[in-house]
């Protein structure tokens, strides 16, 4: 259970990085024109394509194997997709004609994010983000499996099965508990996930009615 608390870290720091950096560089996107924006977009479809444990790696090789460069890197290789997917959401909300309107009556843009596009992107957004923690969590234990995350003698779930393949034939326990644990939240987290997915979507909540 004490693992439960680098896990929740790691998913929680992830997320927060990857939303902050995401968010801010998917709605430059949204706004840029021309070739900076096909700039952004082959770039963020490069990093999409490259592995996020692989990432992470090579961020945590180039900085110290400790829980916060885990959380660093598992988050700035997370924000990619985050920022590919409010680059999308926000351009889809400036095409409306309510978009137009603004800007001919005057509205600055800082407002017109402010009061239409993050109110519009955030449902999908959130989803996005309850998903991507689950990710994170998943990443921090395989970084911790291989040496690269938290240290002894913090109790990380990727480190409890490292330590416990060498004698998993005679105390299965110390390898199936941490398991166990991970696919639990994992797939906990996905579960919450769908369940925002069914609440905030407004079509959704009009056929339940």
């Amino acid at each position: 259970m004490n693992g439960a608390t680098i896990a929740v870290q790691a998913g929680l720091g992830s997320v927060l990085i990857a939303a902050s950096l995401g968010t801010a560089l998917g709605l430059l996107a949204a706004f840029a024109q021309g070739w900076f924006d096909d700039t952004v977009s082959a770039v963020l479809d490069l990093l999409i394509a490259f592995p996020t444990l692989l990432l992470a790696m090579l961020i945590v090789a180039a900085r110290s194997g400790s829980l916060g460069s885990a959380i660093i890197a598992i988050g700035i290789a997370q924000s990619a997709v985050v920022a590919r997917l409010v680059r999308i959401l926000a351009k889809r909300v400036l095409s409306q004609d309510y978009i137009t309107a603004s800007r001919t009556s005057g509205t600055s843009w800082p407002r017109i994010v402010a009061g239409h596009v993050l109110p519009n992107i955030w449902p999908t957004l959130v989803v996005n983000l309850a998903l991507q923690f689950g990710l994170a969590v998943l990443a921090e234990a395989g970084l911790s499996y291989l040496g690269l995350g938290a240290p002894p003698p913090n109790a990380s779930w990727g480190r409890m099965l490292l330590e416990a393949q060498a004698t998993f034939t005679t105390a299965p326990a110390g390898a199936l508990a941490p398991g166990i644990l991970l696919v639990v939240l994992v797939i906990g987290v996905n579960l919450v996930a769908d369940g925002l997915r069914d609440t905030l979507d407004p079509t959704a909540r009009g056929r339940q009615a």
